[in-house]
């Protein structure tokens, strides 16, 4: 019996040390052979990687009382970005309205449907403002046959020539001063006949609300030519004023443009000249205001 029990154990041990022995083999295996995973480096772009602009943060707007709002009227502009000033608009690694729709993507601006931000538009609107749905027929190299696809075609940034500026010219009696503030900025679209390409109407993509979005444009730099090293962003870019537009309204009871109203008094304004000149007219009545409340 003593002898069986021998046999028994001895067996045994044999077992865990053949046991023990496959687990060390597998663990030096295993370690002998260590899974590698790739990580690939960008190279950078650049001297330094350039993170102020990222890290900025802005200044809130100086708050204004209802009391000291003497005078103020609503101005409509359009942005032309053909125009040389407004050529930063253009840019073709960073266009501006490339960076307005990678904001509403991102969730960092709010589209609305009106310019008096009241109606926010859903992921659906901006799907169907932003892309369009087309048919064409596609070749299977399996079976050599034309077969129709849906494809969903993006708007291409350089069909976005023009931009609409809303904003507010108002005297504070506080500071006796005349300030203007920018509401909303909307992007352009020229809509065309299908059928013939003649120019339809333009209609405006989206609005967006310029004093909640000011913290989003000043993370964003704009390209200035002769200094690629210029901390300038778009925030600072509106703030300054350092873009070309014209006056297509103003606030009037009808509610009326340019092309519009004045025609009712017998005058001509069907070729641009005129709409400019009557523009200028506006601009310069704003300006003038200032002027005669001081005597010299």
């Amino acid at each position: 019996m003593k002898a069986v029990k021998l046999l028994g154990l001895l067996f045994g041990l044999s077992l865990t040390g053949l046991t023990f022995g496959q687990i060390a083999e597998e663990i030096v295996t295993e370690s002998s052979e260590p899974e590698v995973e790739e990580v690939l480096i960008t190279p950078l772009d650049d001297i330094v990687a350039k993170r102020i602009m990222q890290e900025r943060f802005i200044l809130p707007y100086e708050p204004v009382r209802e009391a000291d709002l003497f005078w103020e009227k609503r101005i409509w502009r359009v942005l032309d970005i053909r125009e040389k000033m407004n050529r930063p608009f253009s840019f073709p690694d960073a266009p501006f309205f490339g960076i307005m729709v990678d904001g509403v993507e991102s969730g960092d601006l709010t589209p609305y449907g009106d310019e008096k931000f009241t109606n926010k538009l859903t992921s659906q609107d901006l799907t169907n403002l932003l892309f369009s749905i087309d048919t064409t027929f596609v070749t299977n190299p399996d079976t050599y046959e034309d077969e129709m696809t849906i494809v969903q075609n993006e708007i291409n940034f350089e069909d976005i020539k023009r931009f609409r500026i809303k904003e507010i010219w108002f005297f504070d009696e506080e500071s006796s001063t005349l300030k203007v503030r920018i509401l909303g900025l909307a992007p352009i679209k020229d809509v065309y006949d299908q059928n013939t390409g003649d120019f339809l109407f333009e209609q405006p993509l989206f609005w967006l609300y310029y004093p909640e979005s000011r913290e989003y444009f000043a993370r964003h730099k704009v390209y200035i030519p002769g200094n690629d090293a210029n901390p300038l962003s778009w925030e600072d870019f509106f703030e300054m004023r350092s873009f070309s537009s014209y006056i297509y309204k103003e606030s009037n009871v009808d509610g009326f443009r340019l092309q519009v109203y004045p025609s009712l008094a017998g005058s001509d304004l069907n070729s641009g000249i005129q709409r400019l000149l009557e523009s200028e007219k506006i601009k310069a009545s704003v300006f003038n205001f200032e002027h005669d409340l001081w005597s010299y």
